[in-house]
């Protein structure tokens, strides 16, 4: 069944927990991640930065824990070409709290469709178009410009400061979720937006995002 805007949740990640080392990842429909003594949960959110740069940033969703490794949750890199062997260590750390949004409207979002290089060759009659990655993604939003005092709007301005990477989470009603890595920037000079004052938020994304179903 198709999903409507309203109702939607947004909170962001307040607080981490220190990294864990990642000593390896393996090449596979599911990544087995390797960490000793992580300390993980299956169902827990942890951000992965990691030497491949398709899996670096991203929020993953933990399951199959063991003492020392983890599987990622729907991340395949069973593509060698893309996932060279050997190159995904990095660090992991995991989300310890979420913080609401609330009274927002007016979200937009832009960005992380395909972007293409079209190529002549001399000799043959037709263009030919090649894919070239993705654009960055961005999002952007409203909240009550006089809520200045909500816990949420704080963080946002936190966040706008130290400008330190974090994780934008979307709640559809449907019960999906999508996790998306960014940086925020918080405009708290009041705007009209339909007879009531706003805050703009930009939300600039910085690693591919991830969903899940639930």
């Amino acid at each position: 069944m198709a999903s409507t805007p309203s109702g939607t949740q947004l909170a962001v990640a307040a607080t981490f927990q220190a990294a864990k080392t990642v000593s390896g990842v393996s090449n596979a429909a599911e990544a087995v991640v390797s960490s000793t003594a992580h300390g993980f949960s299956n169902g827990d959110i942890v951000q992965i930065y990691s030497g491949w740069g398709l899996l670096n940033r991203s929020f993953v969703k933990v399951k199959s824990v063991t003492a020392d490794t983890f599987v990622a949750e729907a991340i395949d890199t069973s593509n060698t070409d893309l996932f060279p062997v050997g190159g995904g260590a990095g660090t992991a750390r995991k989300v310890l709290t979420w913080q609401s949004i609330s009274r927002y409207k007016d979200q937009q979002n832009s960005g992380g469709e395909p972007k293409t290089v079209t190529v002549k060759w001399t000799d043959l009659d037709n263009e030919e178009s090649l894919n070239d990655g993705f654009t960055a993604m961005t999002e952007s939003f409203n909240v009550d410009a006089d809520n200045v005092a909500d816990a949420g709007y704080l963080l946002l301005r936190s966040l706008t400061q130290v400008q330190t990477d974090t994780c934008l989470r979307k709640v559809l009603k449907s019960g999906s979720k999508i996790y998306t890595p960014c940086r925020v920037a918080l405009n708290e000079n009041p705007k009209d937006s339909g007879g009531v004052y706003v805050c703009a938020v930009s939300i600039n994304g910085n690693g591919r995002l991830t969903r899940y179903a639930s």
